[in-house]
Formats: structure tokens, sequence, C-alpha cells
């Protein structure tokens, strides 16, 4: 376990602002709160906030969000109150910590409502301040590392499930691909541990000859480059378990016939050279089609950015190469927590980065749509994505899931532009709606003011965008439908014979003219006849006209009541009353 100084000297190594006094006085605090805890293991509690502190400091945050990660269970687990916390630390630190708090407290709730009124919870919460899911990733990632402890399997099974279908494609949307990775598979090695195991054995056997086969190729790399005139750092980057395996199944290869287990990374000083190691690399090995995919230019959701191509390469074997700035590559590592560059203060303002576009939509539909099953439907088709980019005829750049149709296109532009599509063209021909889009398609979306869309484009929309506003518009009607009803309420003081049947007759016709009775008393009482009253809500005032001339038909003797009066009133008004 990392030790308070070690801390301290580890986050003074890339922040010279931060408050060492801070993260002490955080890191007794949290020792003194969790002292008579214990994990499932066995080990003191104090183990977990503190490794997700360090996993917190190995992405280089600012002090708040370090402090957080020591403090990030006092609130839930322990005595401490938020009032503590902030007089301690201040409302900022109080309120990350009560944030990942309000996630925490609805996790291992199995029902499908709690999970995702968890998700829900936790969109909202990272919207206000994005550190509160940095916490939280760190927090999920140090469990899954020590998921073997938990108590039973069912338990184990839960929660890797989670982390597959929520917070590692969260961690890929907030750009932070290692986290990913190593999320992804570590739920594989609980969900899938036998299949895992054989790629881990089968990698284990020829692991050295790649070893030695990347190091021979990376020097011919080096030197190319060198001649070139281009100064270059080459890493390795070898796929995981869960990657390969996912790869296997998507492409229906073995494990002999994937050739991109081992890629290189190629970093350089500057966007134009990426370029012209690009160039130096096509000119000299042969490309392999297809492989080749610009991310610079058109960068990914989470706004990674890097070239990708694969080559036959020196030892006429399948190579697969990346190439990137050193600031591409702290992204691709990172994330959105490489913006925390500490030349002048700790401070980012994060709600106005690029990269905080997806969780603004998710954000709009979580808002919009109060279903929280629904939000969590459409939020996993939010992540769960490849990407296409089509163009609008001004020429901006709009980034859809694989076989997105122009409905998905139209409300991507904006939600009344969707509302109110009736047509498309796709690259200048007339196209129907329910179309696949491809990359590089130019778009056109007709709109007229007197549509509205169709309940059936749920089933033609692909982004989770475009299936809220479509549900979203529909309940707005229906809602809209429901409060332009009118409703009326009335009494009638009826004479019914003290007959077998006459009160069920009368209720009757009440009933079949849409009538609905919500109270009756009886108040004369007769060996002829019975009195009521009836509170009567109506709908339609025809047929509340047509009940009138029923009752009269059946010469029943009756009083309209318009305006109700209770108890002493109430006599004196049948004192009154005329008989008919």
């Amino acid at each position: 376990m990392l030790n308070q100084e070690d801390l301290i000297k580890k986050v003074k190594m890339y922040n010279s602002f931060f408050n060492p006094n801070t993260l002490s006085k955080a890191y007794t605090f949290a020792l003194n709160a969790h002292k008579n805890q214990k994990r499932d293991a066995g080990e003191p509690y104090i183990i977990h906030p503190v490794a997700v502190a360090n996993i917190l400091t190995d992405l280089k945050l600012d002090t708040a969000t370090i402090t957080t990660g020591l403090l990030h269970d006092t609130i839930e687990d322990t005595k401490a109150t938020y009032k503590m916390v902030e007089k301690e630390f201040g409302k900022e630190v109080a309120n990350l910590v009560e944030g990942v708090t309000k996630i925490s407290q609805l996790e291992g709730k199995g029902q499908i409502h709690s999970k995702a009124e968890n998700f829900r919870k936790l969109i909202l919460a990272t919207s206000k301040d994005i550190r509160v899911l940095l916490v939280k990733l760190a927090d999920r990632l140090h469990n899954m590392r020590t998921i073997n402890s938990a108590s039973n399997s069912e338990k184990r099974i839960r929660i890797s499930k989670e982390t597959m279908e929520i917070y590692a494609p969260l961690a890929d949307r907030m750009g932070m691909n290692r986290i990913r990775d190593e999320l992804e598979d570590l739920s594989f090695s609980v969900l899938n541990p036998d299949p895992r195991k054989l790629i881990v054995d089968r990698l284990s056997l020829n692991k050295t000859q790649r070893e030695k086969n990347f190091d021979e190729i990376s020097k011919k790399f080096e030197k190319i480059l060198e001649d070139n005139g281009i100064k270059s750092k080459i890493i390795g980057r070898e796929k995981t378990p869960f990657s390969i395996w996912r790869k296997m199944q998507t492409k229906r290869i073995s494990l002999e016939q994937l050739t991109d287990i081992m890629g290189f990374r190629i970093i350089v000083d500057n966007i134009k050279l990426c370029y012209e190691t690009l160039g130096i690399f096509h000119s000299k090995w042969s490309m392999i089609p297809g492989k080749f995919k610009d991310y610079i230019s058109t960068p990914k959701i989470n706004n990674y950015k890097s070239l990708h191509t694969s080559i036959i390469g020196p030892k006429k074997e399948r190579v697969e190469i990346q190439i990137r700035t050193q600031q591409m590559h702290d992204f691709a590592e990172r994330g959105i927590a490489s913006h925390w560059i500490y030349k002048s203060s700790e401070k980012v303002s994060f709600t106005s980065l690029k990269e905080y576009d997806w969780l603004r939509d998710l954000v709009e539909i979580m808002e919009e749509n109060k279903n929280p099953e629904h939000s969590l439907e459409y939020t996993k088709l939010q992540m769960f994505q490849d990407n296409v980019f089509c163009f609008t005829p001004t020429g901006e750049v709009i980034k859809l899931p694989k076989d997105a149709t122009p409905i998905d296109f139209a409300y991507a532009v904006h939600t009344k532009i969707g509302d109110s599509t009736v047509g498309c063209e796709i690259n200048g021909k007339e196209s129907p709606l329910q179309s696949f889009l491809k990359n590089g398609d130019l778009v056109k979306i007709i709109v007229s003011k007197k549509v509205s869309p169709s309940f059936y484009w749920l089933n033609l929309a692909k982004t989770g965008k475009a299936r809220a506003a479509i549900r979203r518009y529909w309940y707005n009607k229906n809602l809209g439908n429901v409060k332009k009803e009118k409703k009326y309420m009335t009494g009638l003081c009826i004479k019914i014979p003290n007959l077998p049947g006459k009160l069920g007759e009368v209720s009757s016709l009440i009933g079949t003219n849409e009538c609905n009775i919500i109270n009756m008393e009886i108040i004369t009482k007769k060996d002829e006849y019975l009195e009521f009253i009836f509170d009567i809500q109506v709908k339609d005032l025809k047929k509340y006209t047509n009940l009138i001339s029923e009752l009269k038909l059946k010469e029943y003797k009756f009083k309209i009541i318009r305006h109700r009066k209770k108890d002493a009133l109430f006599q004196r008004i049948f004192k009154n009353f005329k008989r008919n």
C-alpha cells in the first residue's frame, strides 16, 4: 500500500501547484474513518481508497480529485457526513465525494430499474463535474483488480457484467483507452474464463519470438525515419486477450490467422510529420487495402486522433502501425484527464472541451426521458457503436453509428430538423429514409413544417438521441391531448323506486353515457322510494345531455345540482328541493 509520503512525492512529480497538507490530512482522515473496516479478502479497508487515489495520480489529476479518491467511501461507509467533509476539505471536495456516494449507494441492486436509475444519477452527477466519473472509474478499476476476493461468484458476475456494459464504454467515451482495455479484460476473465485462459496460454508460447520480431522491426523503422530526418519514439502495443477474442468472434478467424496481435505506435513531433511518416511507410512497403484510417482529420467521437495503417512489413508479415503526436498519445492513454496541464494553476474548464459533447447528448436524453430504463437503452445505443462519417451540404461532419439512417442524421443535426423530416437526398439522389448511410455520404434532409415524426421511425433509428426524441415527441403529444381534455363536475339528486334492480338501472344509464360516478349518498329512505345524490364527472357534454333525456324518458324524478354544499347546508338544499 502506498503511504502518505510516497503519494505526495508522486503528485509532486507532475503538479507543483498542489497542497501536500490537503492530501496528508485526507489520508489521515480516511485512515481513521475506515480503521475498523475490512474488505472481503480480510485486508484493511483503507487499502481500497489509497489504491483509488493512486490510480487518479497515475492519470495526473488535480488535488481535489485525488483527495476525493481518498475520501470517496467515507460518507457512504463510515460515520463521516457531508458537513464534516466540507468543514475539513471545502465544498468542492465535499460535492465530489457526495456525487460519488449517491452513485455507489444504488450499486448492488440487481433490478433493472435500480441499475438504470443508478446510471442516470451517474450521468447527471458527471454533467455537473466530470471528475465524479473519473473517481468512479478509478474506484471500479480497483474493485475489478480485486474481483476474485468478492464473497461469491454471483456477485463477481454481476459486477463484471455491469463493468462491461456501463463502465468500460464510459471509459472509452472519455478517451481513456488504457482503463477501458483493462476493465474489459478483467470482466472477460470473470465472464468467460476458459476462452481467456486459452488465449493467454497460446500467447505465452511465442511471446519471446514476438518480442524479438518487435525489436528487429522497430530498429528498421527508426533507421528509415532517421534517414528521412524524422525524430520518433516507437512503442509496442499488444492486444488484450479480450480484444483478441472479440476480433476472432467478429471476423470468424482463429488465433493463428490474427496478424495484428502486436502493433507499433510511432510518436513524432507534429501533425505534418505524422503524414510524412505515413508516406514513407507506404512508399517503402505495400499497404493493405481497407486498413488505412485517418482519425486526425476525422477524429473518433471521443476525439481520439491518430493515423492507422497496416502494411506488409520487413519480414513479409502484416504489421499494424499507429502514427500520432505526443499530445495525441497522451489523450489516447489518459483521455480527458490529459487536459490537466499544470503550468499556471490546477483549474481546467472541462465544460468547454469538445470531448464533453457526448455527455451533453446523454444529459439531454436523461432529462427529457423520465423513464430510467429507456434512458439506459438509449445511452447504450450511444456508446456501443462503430462510426461512420457523413457530411451536411455545408460540409459539416456528422458522426453516426454503423447502419445509421437519414433519420439519425436529421436528429444529429437538430431535434427540430428530425421532427420535421419528410425525405432526404444522399449524394444528390432522392433516397428512402430507411437507407443505411456509408462513410463519406453527403446527406441533404428535406423538411416540412406540416409533418411530424412517425412512431414507426423507432424501428429505423440507430442512435439513442433519435429514438429518445421520437418517443419524447409522441409522449408530449399524448400528454397534450390529455391536458386538452376538459372534465366537468355536476350532481344529480334522483328519486329511485324502492324496487329490486332500479338502482342498478340508474347506475347503468350513467355509465353507458360515459359519465363517471365519483360519489353516491342516500339522503331519503321511504318504503316507496329512495333518494340518492350522485356526484358525476362528465367528459362529453353531449353524452350528459343524453343521460338527462333518458332519465326523463324513463320518468325518473331528479334535480340537477350545479354547486354541491356539505354538512349543515346540505340538508337545507333538500328541504327547499321542489319535487318534479
